[in-house]
């Protein structure tokens, strides 16, 4: 079944209040084509989940898209320092920050994938982390009568997942570290592939046992060469230093929509036909 789609229609499928998962690590494989049509859209009260993020939730956050951010770590790296504008719309109120450690939040997404409502955890059990988020909730093991902390599931209406390789039904691949995108993947109600590139069916079938997503659980795939950028894209491009560095000094709404527009071809590069590789 050809799932293959424009990014305007891709986005089309997000809903405003959305929990929305967003795959890749930092500055490595988000899915930052899909995240500026977002904002283009104007979609509103997103709430984003993420083991660690970077640019795609501070550009959110300074388009005044997100309700809420579940996530272990939410900044650049050492070379470009803190995500300001997520700084300032949590310590202003705009945006909830429900704070995780990683591990936690895969163990939210564990849960969803199991179709249970929590997921119990180890090593966590003090602290203000657990004071501070509303997923924790600490309970007397049943078995044991020791303390044992639950952690909440996220179930994500939405995953999208950038990845380096992907047919017109939606198997993908994914070169590289995987991080938390095959686990998002099996944890959301819908999945939506943007891929660097469209293989032939026939490719597929020849590496079929390297499949990381299989189509079946694919909602909609969009071909955006170049999707992950200004971030990087593993063995394809490495992060655009040039223009991540641009953004952190910009200070003016005017200035990030014109950084945003300044993708616009790139975005749209993308064409609804097969491809041969």
């Amino acid at each position: 079944m050809d799932k293959q789609i424009t990014l305007s229609e891709a986005v089309n499928l997000v809903k405003d209040g959305d929990i929305l998962a967003l795959g890749g690590n930092v500055l490595h494989r988000a899915p930052m084509a899909f995240v500026r049509e977002l904002i283009r859209q104007n979609k509103r009260e997103l709430n984003v989940v993420k083991t660690a993020g970077a640019h795609e939730i501070d550009l959110l956050c300074a388009a005044d898209a997100i309700d809420s951010v579940s996530a272990g770590f939410v900044s650049y790296e050492t070379k470009y320092g803190l995500a300001t504008h997520y700084r300032k719309a949590v310590q202003t109120g705009k945006v909830k920050a429900h704070e995780h450690a990683c591990y936690t939040v895969i163990n939210a997404l564990r849960a969803a994938t199991m179709n249970v409502p929590f997921m119990p955890v180890h090593g966590l059990k003090a602290g203000d982390l657990i004071e501070k988020n509303d997923y924790f909730v600490v309970v007397e093991d049943p078995f044991g009568g020791k303390p044992v902390t639950l952690i909440k599931a996220i179930v994500p209406n939405v995953a999208i997942i950038h990845v380096q390789e992907c047919d017109i039904n939606g198997n993908a691949r994914i070169f590289g570290p995987k991080y938390e995108d095959v686990l998002m993947s099996r944890a959301a109600d819908k999945v939506i592939i943007t891929t660097e590139r469209i293989v032939t069916e026939h490719t597929t079938k020849q590496h079929r046992e390297q499949i990381d997503i299989p189509g079946f659980l694919v909602e909609a795939v969009v071909h955006i060469p170049n999707g992950a950028s200004p971030g990087s894209c593993y063995k394809r491009y490495d992060a655009n230093d040039r223009s991540l560095s641009s953004f952190l000094s910009m200070t003016s709404w005017e200035e990030i929509t014109a950084y945003i527009k300044s993708f616009e071809s790139a975005d749209y590069a993308g064409i609804r036909r097969k491809q041969v590789w």
